[in-house]
């Protein structure tokens, strides 16, 4: 694997993933903040979640981009559209999957069945995120498909 190249393109997929989704959200598309998500499963003060949610994110980011790159190494070739369609898989599996679970994992999150109280205080992102307003899953499909894309056009085995 070129571990250089997957470095470096994983950390631009992933700020541009990440401005796209704060973006979205700045818009007024989404709700959704997943980094504060992200960091409040860590910390209750507000502020500390944030920066803590983007740099856990952006490690994230490194470590999918990994996966990414290692598909392409098996798969013999790397490309755009290979690349994007890695990404709406993985943005399915985050809608899909991930969204409906996490608040069995995040200590400040109420879930479907249990609502909000003082120690659980984000609200739960529901089947594929819909809580967090009609447009999250189509945000959430097109930016993760635009990071495997970058990852697929710009990565070389």
């Amino acid at each position: 694997m070129n571990l250089a190249a997957a470095l470096v393109w994983g950390f631009g997929a992933t700020v541009v993933l990440t401005t796209m989704l704060r973006a979205s959200q700045a818009l007024g598309l989404t709700r959704i903040d997943l980094p504060f998500i992200i960091g409040s499963a860590f910390t209750p003060n507000r502020d500390r979640a944030k920066a803590l949610g983007y740099g856990i994110h952006l490690l994230n980011g490194w470590g999918f981009a990994l996966v990414y790159c290692a598909a392409f190494e098996t798969y013999g070739e790397a490309g755009l559209l290979l690349g994007l369609l890695i990404g709406l898989v993985h943005g399915a599996f985050v809608l899909v999957v991930g969204m409906p679970l996490l608040p069995a994992f995040h200590p400040r999150m109420a879930s479907d069945t249990w609502g909000p109280e003082p120690a659980r205080q984000l609200e739960p992102p529901g089947n594929l995120a819909l809580n967090y307003g009609w447009s999250t899953p189509a945000l959430t499909l097109i930016a993760h498909a635009v990071f495997g894309a970058i990852l697929g056009a710009f990565y070389r085995l």
